[in-house]
This record gives C-alpha cells, sequence and structure tokens, in this order.
C-alpha cells in the first residue's frame, strides 16, 4: 500500500517506469544489499539493547567480590528495586508505593549522551565509511569486554560509553550510505533496527537463564561485532562516495551532470555555512521524530516501573520485562513494514504518544486499569509508534529530498531520536519521583 499523498515534488528527481528501482529487479546482487544492511541495523543496535541489563548484573558481582552488599551504587539500586515487591504481596498491605528514587532515565542518560554527541559532529565531517564503520567496530568489541572483565565500576561505565559511541557512529554512517543505495535499504535497515531490540532482550536472557555467568554471556556477543564487519566489508557491495549520490541513482557519468543547471535548492551543499543553513529547513523531518522518541521513552523510563499488579502470575520484576519485550515486538512491527504502509504524517504519531503518556501517567498514579493485558495491548500500540516514526522519517527523506543532498539530510535527522530519548531521560527522573512520593493506591492495599 503507497501513501497516496506522496506527490512529486520538483525538488526530486520524478521516478518513472523507465527509473530501475521502478522497473522490475534486474539487479541480481540487491538482494546482498538489502541483507546487509538488515544485518548491520541488528548489529549496530545489539550492544546498545543488552548493555544495560549486562551492566546491572556485572555491577551486582562487583559489589558481591567487594564484600559491602549494604552499599548499593545507583545503578545496582535501580535492579534491585524492580524485585521489591513483598513475598506475602498476594494480601498486599504496601505501605509505600514499590518504586526506587531512582529511574531508568539516570541509567538511559548514561547510555544515550555519548551516541547524541558523535552523531552531532558526524553530520559535519566527511563520510569516510570503511574509517568509520572500523571504529564501530572496535568500540562494540571493547564495549563488550571491558563491561565483562570489569573490576571497578568506571571500567564498567567506559563500556557502555564505548559501545553508545559504536551505536551513534554507526547509526550516522550507515543511514548517510544508504542515500547511495535502492530505496529499500531503508526498510531493511529499519526491520534490523527493530530486530535488535527482540534479539537482544531474548538472547542475553536466554543465555543467562541457562546458568551462564554475565560474564561469559557477554563474551559470547563479540560475534556480534564480527558479524557487523563481515556483514559491511564482504556481503555489503561498495559505492563511490566520492560522487554524489544522484550519479548513483542515474546511473550517468559525472561530466554529463552539470549542477548549476539545476535549481539551487537541489545542489550539494559544498561548504559548512550551506550546510547549517540547510539544517533547518530538516525540522519538518526532525521534531515530529524527536517528539515521538521523547514521548514514548518517558512512558519507558519514567512509567513503566511504577505500573504494577499485584497478585498475579508474574512478579513486578516479570512484568518490567514483559513490558519491555512487548515494546520491542511492537517496534520490530513497524519497522518492518513500510513497504506495506507509508504514512508521511509522523507528527499524527507523536499526538498518539502523546495520548499513551497521559493514560500511562494516571495508570501510575490511580492504578485503574483492571487487568494487565490492557496495559499490555496499549504496549504493542506504543512500540508500533515508534517504531513507525523511525522508519516513515528516514523513507520520506530516501524519496523527498533532492539525492545530492540526502547523505547529508540522513546524518542530520539521524540525531533526532537520540535528542528524544535523552530529553525523556532528564523529564523521566523528577516526574518518577514525584509519583513514587504519592499516597499508596487502592490495588496495593
Amino acid at each position: 500500500m503507497t501513501d497516496l499523498g506522496e506527490a512529486s515534488s520538483p525538488s526530486v528527481v520524478p521516478l518513472t517506469e523507465d527509473d530501475p528501482e521502478q522497473a522490475p529487479p534486474k539487479d541480481k546482487g540487491l538482494w546482498r544489499d538489502l541483507v546487509a544492511y538488515w544485518i548491520l541495523g541488528l548489529c549496530n543496535n545489539y550492544g546498545y539493547v543488552v548493555m544495560l541489563t549486562a551492566a546491572h548484573d556485572i555491577l551486582k558481582e562487583l559489589e558481591g567480590e567487594g564484600g559491602d552488599h549494604a552499599k548499593s551504587s545507583m545503578l545496582y539500586d535501580y535492579g534491585t528495586a524492580n524485585t521489591t515487591a513483598r513475598a506475602d504481596d498476594v494480601t498486599y498491605g504496601y505501605e509505600k508505593r514499590p518504586c526506587n528514587k531512582l529511574s531508568t532515565g539516570a541509567i538511559l542518560l548514561a547510555d544515550i549522551l555519548p551516541a547524541l554527541a558523535v552523531k552531532s559532529i558526524a553530520s559535519f565531517l566527511p563520510l569516510a565509511k570503511h574509517i568509520r564503520i572500523f571504529l564501530c567496530v572496535a568500540a562494540a568489541a571493547a564495549g563488550f569486554l571491558l563491561t565483562a572483565f570489569a573490576t571497578v565500576e568506571w571500567v564498567l561505565f567506559v563500556g557502555v560509553i564505548a559501545t553508545s559511541f559504536s551505536s551513534g557512529l554507526g547509526e550516522a554512517t550507515f543511514l548517510a550510505y544508504a542515500t547511495y543505495f535502492n530505496k529499500n535499504v531503508i526498510s531493511t535497515w529499519s526491520s534490523g533496527t527493530g530486530g535488535a531490540g527482540i534479539a537482544g532482550s531474548l538472547s542475553y536472557t536466554g543465555l543467562t537463564g541457562l546458568g551462564l555467568t554475565p560474564k561469559t554471556t557477554i563474551l559470547i556477543m563479540l560475534v556480534v561485532p564480527g558479524l557487523e564487519a563481515a556483514a559491511f566489508w564482504l556481503l555489503l557491495r561498495h559505492k563511490d562516495t566520492n560522487k554524489p549520490a544522484v550519479l548513483e541513482d542515474a546511473k550517468e557519468k559525472p561530466e554529463e551532470i552539470d549542477y548549476n543547471t539545476l535549481p539551487e535548492d537541489e545542489r550539494p551543499l559544498e561548504n559548512w555555512n550551506q550546510r547549517i543553513r540547510y539544517i533547518p529547513s530538516l525540522f519538518i523531518y526532525m521534531i515530529p521524530l524527536i517528539l515521538v522518541y521523547l514521548l514514548e521513552y518517558y512512558i519507558n523510563q519514567g512509567l513503566f516501573e511504577l505500573v504494577y499488579f499485584p497478585g498475579i502470575w508474574l512478579s513486578q520484576s516479570e512484568q518490567y520485562r514483559w513490558y519491555q519485550v512487548i515494546y520491542q515486538i511492537g517496534v520490530f512491527i513497524s519497522r518492518s513494514s513500510v513497504n506495506l504502509i507509508q504514512f508521511r504524517h509522523v507528527w499524527i504519531m507523536a499526538v498518539f504518544q502523546f495520548l499513551n503518556v497521559v493514560y500511562f501517567t494516571f495508570e501510575a498514579v490511580y492504578y485503574f486499569t483492571p487487568s494487565i493485558w490492557i496495559i499490555f495491548v496499549l504496549i504493542l500500540w506504543e512500540g508500533l509508534l515508534g517504531g513507525g516514526g523511525y522508519v516513515n522519517t528516514f523513507y520520506r527523506i530516501q524519496t523527498d529530498v533532492p539525492a545530492a543532498r540526502r547523505e547529508y539530510a540522513m546524518m542530520v535527522t539521524s540525531i533526532s531520536d537520540s535528542v528524544g530519548i535523552a530529553l525523556a531521560g532528564v523529564a523521566a527522573i523528577p516526574s518518577h519521583n514525584a509519583i513514587c512520593d504519592l499516597p499508596v493506591p487502592d490495588r496495593l492495599l
């Protein structure tokens, strides 16, 4: 299903029946690019997904080795907060809300700010793809090794920072490089990043559930940076980024393109001044995506922990884990759907996400929802909105932005999700703590 509102624009080379991307597939090697971008999306976000859970477990082991079980670090406080439901909670009688004063918003900030910083800088640097991806692979491997072998907390944090750096640089680079390929690589990339949420959470939980230590589990995950390197250097068919992407699309020689004959707003951006002045024209893509991520991560990091159903077949920590898994399933489904359905107006998703914030805030305060199954459905809906906002934003850039400017537009817009997540972390901390101080709701009495 295509978007009926997607009309031709004078700033976009119109796609015709003669266009190679619209004609029946003639490129027998296209599958390599599509599969490679799916694997790259999976590997790029995999470490980001598993790192927080691994960090909590490693911190627990560090504290155990130190013998000071009473002294709890800030991150470990959160890890134990999710198991504060009383053993006799079937009779309830809570004297205070079962939540920790340190929300996951604080942890989220530590894991997202390095990615935000590197994305902000990457858009002004040359697309030296081989150097960038080498740094991504090396940083991802270093993140796993530092986390696995950490004996003090600062080493653990360096591992988290390295993983965040790898994810941020990878996203900015792969999205910019995607402008030189068939537009459907955006779909497979987005699907891969969505799959990382499911694969990351299930693989770590599954391996540790089999009895492996967190250290051994993280060392096994070193295969992921290796898979990323293989997909990039062995599977993906590389393009010449010294020529603007329009040349690759048009299959023409450089001397046959005279950019002086193009309208000014379709020409390549030649200097920093032009690039900075071009950024406001990208706000139509960036602001809705920032809002979608701000609202959804405010729910995930500030409210999920506070939504609790006592006396059911799931403990509080199990409920929280299932919230995250269901959210990731929704993200994966929507990020994989752009070839079936497209939405030009991402701001509508931000409006629906705001309605989710209102509902979950009232639920966290008043505990009025009668069944956890309703919460499961709403969380799936929340994930669908978040993933849909992401994939449709970059798909629009791939189809709407002039080819000579797509690479830069992709890199700049890629910071939007990180900006939204960082703002959500800041907003989640005080609101989470305020709700923790409220009277105990009837459902817990």
